[in-house]
């Protein structure tokens, strides 16, 4: 299946090219993207490397030409970045649409980026809808139940999907994950933690210090108990083969993102935030191959270990094991999936 999803992927960005071209003629136009959600540093940040002048081949390759700039209606810190991000992302170019699905029309694959993710679901169904492949911003959906429901619908339209934090590609990190110091015999884990009430607890920002913890550790995560004080948070996971994993989530203190690997050649210093281009790098490789670079049962076990947590401190900080945080998760999704006639 990930041959053929592969495959067709490269079909779509051969036709946007308009095929082969002989050495003498003009280079291929680029493969245009789209972008839903301009209420996120994200989305200017990804316009502004892919539209700039810069030498770099994926600039040649790729081009954000037009965006749908909502976005969230309730966060406002969100919304109400939307109109000078408009006026941003225009001066390169990009043209402001009125529907999803007139920006599909319009290009060849989507970054959806809503800093919100409640509307995730909807957003990302018409997107399916579509054939278009797409990249979904973190939080992937607001709670483990919207997150399950995306990768259910992705499944369901043949639709290749991923979402992750840049902190998961950060050089380090990198090497970590791919066994250059052997392998990870425990990981502790930090990020600032900023709470949104309209978000369950981790899910809106301490995900950037869970996701790095899930880069070094792997998934595999059996049960999870956390611990409270308004300095922070700190949730041990112990994955089923013994090995220990924490995460501090940081409230009160330095606004820091990293952590400590320990390995067979001694402890090992996380990567903390290198920069977008090297999460953008991964995600115009995926537009190229159909193949996610994170598999979709890493990222749902990312939501199930903060669903976990949050099910620990109303237990008054007691072990909860994923199985029972997945369990609530797939009553919820099923919920949501009939609300869309699913």
């Amino acid at each position: 299946m990930k041959k053929i999803i592969a495959i067709a992927a490269l079909a779509v960005i051969v036709a946007a090219c308009g095929g082969p071209k002989p050495a003498s003629e003009a280079p291929a136009k680029p493969v245009k993207l789209g972008i839903i959600g301009l209420d996120t540093s994200h989305s200017t940040a990804f316009t502004e490397l892919l539209n700039s002048d810069s030498d770099e081949p994926f600039v040649r390759e790729f081009e954000v030409v037009a965006a749908y700039p909502y976005g969230s209606k309730v966060i406002e810190s969100s919304y109400k970045r939307i109109p000078g991000y408009i006026e941003e992302v225009r001066k390169y170019g990009v043209e402001i649409v009125e529907s999803i699905a007139d920006l599909c029309s319009k290009v060849d694959f989507v970054l959806l980026e809503t800093n919100d993710g409640h509307p995730h679901l909807e957003q990302a169904l018409e997107v399916f809808k579509t054939g278009k492949t797409c990249y979904i911003d973190k939080p992937i959906g607001a709670t483990l139940g919207e997150t399950l429901a995306i990768y259910q619908l992705a499944a369901e339209y043949g639709i290749p999907i991923f979402s992750s934090s840049a902190l998961r590609f950060s050089p380090e990190n990198a090497k970590l994950r791919t066994g250059q110091y052997g392998k990870i015999l425990a990981a502790d884990c930090y990020s600032p933690h900023k709470t949104e009430p309209t978000h369950p607890d981790f899910g809106f920002y301490g995900i950037h210090g869970v996701e790095t913890l899930y880069t070094l550790m792997g998934p595999g995560c059996a049960s999870v108990s956390r611990a409270h004080s308004p300095q922070g948070d700190v949730v041990t996971g112990v994955w089923a083969d013994g090995r220990l994993g924490t995460f501090r989530a940081i409230v009160e203190g330095p606004a820091v993102y990293g952590g400590t690997a320990l390995t067979p050649e001694g402890a090992v210093p996380a990567g903390g935030y290198a920069g977008y281009k090297v999460l953008l790098d991964q995600i115009l490789t995926f537009f190229q191959t159909g193949v996610p670079p994170v598999a979709p049962e890493e990222t749902i076990e990312i939501y199930a270990f903060m669903k976990a947590s949050n099910m620990s401190i109303e237990r008054g900080g007691k072990p909860v094991t994923i199985k029972e945080a997945m369990d609530e998760g797939r009553k919820e999704a099923a919920k949501l999936l009939k609300s869309l006639g699913r």
